[in-house]
């Protein structure tokens, strides 16, 4: 069956427009709930919904009551809309599970049957067999800016775009982070529009004091600068110190590539653009901006390393996550600063 992007599910459809079964999967949950909106609103009208919209979690459900949602027909209306959460707990050899894969060979048509996986799990090729699949992964950093004007909108909350990329940048491009923070601001801003200054006041952060700007000092070799604002980067809303280490250690993994094109003779004029398209080949998570700053920046900082320096310093930033991860009681701030302090001591070994 068809596999669909977000953009595309989105873009693609008018009201009545729908294939029997959907398969959403993939780590933003949030974007989830966004698509199940778009594909109702298409499939049922609102004043119909009481009638003709189930929504039960798939793991508690016996072959019978599956089979009862799924064939009963809509009530005054062309269709009903039957919403199973958490497929991914249905065991492989169930009963349940072997009806609904029965099922999807032959859909009702008046029934749009929508599949929601949790977490970040790879599909399940049995569902993705005979459903519309729609891959649901973390928006690009370039992109949560517009999304953050949109969810505002959809509250009724007004934000300008430097406010929107501040805020984005404070939450680590985080989605549900985000919507927790821009109920706060709905709810002190009123009917005027958020500025940076209201951004500041509530969350909490500062232009320069982001994943962004931190991350951007560590890999320019700025320690002290990268240092200073670490604090003030893992007190913000849905920071964590296992999250800064992986953007950073994302961002040396991408250095080393950049690294290797340049030690490989790639023309320095080239190097941008090869980074670009390596970028929008693999869609890697974790990256503090949008492939195109990305590249640029990558392309900018490559010189600054070498590969020596930079595999050592992946080992550093592999050492960190594994000591955050390991015992609970770990001293977070301590070990974070030990790793971005470490990239300063490369640099001076080095020299």
């Amino acid at each position: 069956m068809a596999t669909l992007s977000f953009n595309a599910l989105l873009a693609g459809g008018k009201p009545g427009t729908l294939d029997p079964v959907y398969y959403l999967h993939g780590e933003e949950e949030i974007l989830k709930e966004e698509a199940v909106r778009v594909l109702l609103d298409r499939a049922v009208e609102p004043s119909l919904r009481d009638f003709n919209l189930d929504a039960r979690s798939a793991p508690d459900l016996d072959p019978a009551a599956l089979r009862a949602l799924v064939d009963t027909p809509p009530m005054m209306a062309d269709r009903r809309v039957v919403i199973l959460r958490s497929v991914e707990g249905m065991r492989a050899k169930s009963k349940a599970r072997d009806e609904l894969v029965r099922y999807l060979a032959h859909p009702n048509p008046t029934t749009t049957l929508i599949l929601i996986q949790g977490g970040d799990e790879t599909p399940d090729a049995g569902l993705t067999a005979h459903a519309t699949t729609v891959a649901i992964d973390r928006l690009p950093p370039d992109r949560v800016a517009r999304w953050i004007v949109h969810r505002a909108g959809q509250i009724g909350l007004k934000i300008d775009q430097p406010a929107a990329l501040l805020l984005g940048q404070a939450t680590g491009h985080d989605l549900a982070a985000i919507s927790q923070e821009l109920d706060k601001l709905a709810a002190v801003a009123g009917d005027r529009t958020v500025v940076e200054a209201d951004v500041t006041a509530l969350v909490g952060v500062r232009r320069g004091e982001t994943l962004d700007a931190l991350i951007t000092a560590a890999l320019e070799r700025r320690a002290g600068d990268a240092a200073r604002t670490l604090g003030a980067v893992l007190a913000q809303s849905g920071m964590s110190a296992v999250k800064l280490v992986s953007t950073l250690g994302t961002g040396l993994v991408g250095l080393a590539a950049a690294r290797a094109e340049l030690d490989r003779g790639t023309a320095p004029g080239r190097l941008e653009y090869t980074i670009l398209q390596r970028l929008i080949a693999s869609r890697p998570a974790g990256l503090s901006a949008g492939y195109k700053d990305v590249a640029a920046r990558w392309a900018r900082w490559a010189p600054l390393w070498t590969a020596p320096e930079l595999s050592r310093a992946i080992r550093r930033a592999l050492a960190a996550d594994r000591a955050l991860k390991g015992t609970q009681l770990t001293d977070d701030y301590g070990i974070v600063l030990d790793l971005i302090l470490g990239l300063a001591r490369e640099a001076k070994e080095a020299a």
